[in-house]
């Protein structure tokens, strides 16, 4: 069974580092396209951070580029987010994705097929 847990979620001070998890099971991570999804309430689906499982390659979107950072730890089969100097609008929920081979150049949410539930993150004063 294919599943994704996402851990690491919390309050934090504007300024502050969150590093976010995501264990992947069912599957082996080898080719797949590995993604980071953000959603707050009445919106959709925000890209965060996408990566290639096979070569590493990275795209991000642009409110988060320097700041956060995704990287696939492939023997533990495992995504992680990195989120430095967070800011009062990065609080969301938020989703870590999987998707077919070369999906993680577009890091399109709609092309990202297996979801985790999720995990929340606040950014407050």
């Amino acid at each position: 069974q294919v599943q994704l847990v996402e851990s690491g979620g919390g309050s934090v001070q504007p300024g502050g580092s969150l590093r976010l998890s995501c264990i992947v099971s069912g599957f082996r991570l080898q080719y797949q396209s590995v993604g980071w999804f953000r959603q707050v309430p009445g919106k959709g689906r925000e890209r965060v951070a996408c990566q290639s499982s096979n070569d590493g390659q990275t795209t991000y979107g642009d409110d988060v580029k320097g700041r956060f950072a995704i990287s696939t730890d492939k023997a533990k089969n495992e995504v992680y987010l990195q989120m430095n100097n967070l800011r009062l609008d990065d609080s969301a929920m938020y989703y870590c994705a999987t998707a077919g081979w070369g999906e993680w150049y577009d890091c399109n949410a709609d092309r990202f097929g297996t979801w985790g539930q999720g995990t929340q993150v606040t950014v407050s004063e």
